[in-house]
C-alpha cells in the first residue's frame, strides 16, 4: 500500500472511493450519495484544488482509503481539520487508517498547525476508537450534524506540535 497526494487531474478516483463510501457506510457521513453522484469533473476539481487530499492504494493499483485536511472556518489559525477519513472494508484492520491519519498530522506540521481536530458522530464507534488510540481527546464540544439534526457529533483534538 502506498499514500499519495492527489490533485485535479485524479478526480476519477477521488470521486470513485467517494461514491463507494458513501455507498458502503451511508451513516457515516450524513451525506447521500445520490446528491454527490451528480456531481461533474469540474466540481470533484475544485474540491481537490482547495484542499489537500490523499488517497491509499493498494498493492494492485485500487483506491482503498481516502482523507482530506482543510482550515476549518471559525477555527483557530493554527489548527487543520480532518475530514472525510474512510478505509474500504478489505483494508481496514491494516493499518491504513492510521497511515492516513499520520499523513494529515505531517502535512498540518508542515503548515504550522499546533492541533488537528476532528468531528465524529456519536454511534461511529469504529471512528471514535481509531482516533482515540491516535491520540485524538474528546472536547465535549457537541453539535447536532450540520446534515442530519437527528444526529450529533463531537469535536476532538490531537495536539501536533
Amino acid at each position: 500500500m502506498r499514500i499519495v497526494r492527489v490533485g485535479e487531474r485524479d478526480w476519477e478516483p477521488v470521486r470513485e472511493i467517494r461514491l463507494r463510501a458513501l455507498r458502503e457506510d451511508p451513516g457515516a457521513f450524513g451525506v447521500r450519495p445520490e446528491r454527490e453522484n451528480r456531481f461533474g469533473p469540474k466540481h470533484w476539481q475544485m474540491r481537490l484544488r482547495s484542499s489537500p487530499t490523499w488517497l491509499a492504494i493498494s498493492d494492485v493499483g485500487d483506491p482503498v482509503g481516502v482523507v482530506t485536511m482543510i482550515s476549518e472556518p471559525a477555527s483557530p489559525v493554527d489548527d487543520r481539520h480532518l475530514l472525510g477519513l474512510w478505509v474500504a472494508p478489505e483494508a481496514r484492520r491494516s493499518g491504513v487508517g492510521w497511515t492516513l491519519v499520520d499523513t494529515v498530522c505531517k502535512a498540518a506540521v508542515d503548515e504550522g498547525a499546533r492541533t488537528l481536530s476532528l468531528w465524529v458522530e456519536d454511534e461511529n464507534a469504529p471512528a471514535i476508537d481509531l482516533f482515540v488510540r491516535a491520540g485524538f481527546v474528546r472536547t465535549n464540544e457537541r453539535q447536532r450534524s450540520p446534515r442530519d439534526e437527528t444526529r450529533v457529533e463531537e469535536r476532538y483534538v490531537r495536539t501536533i506540535q
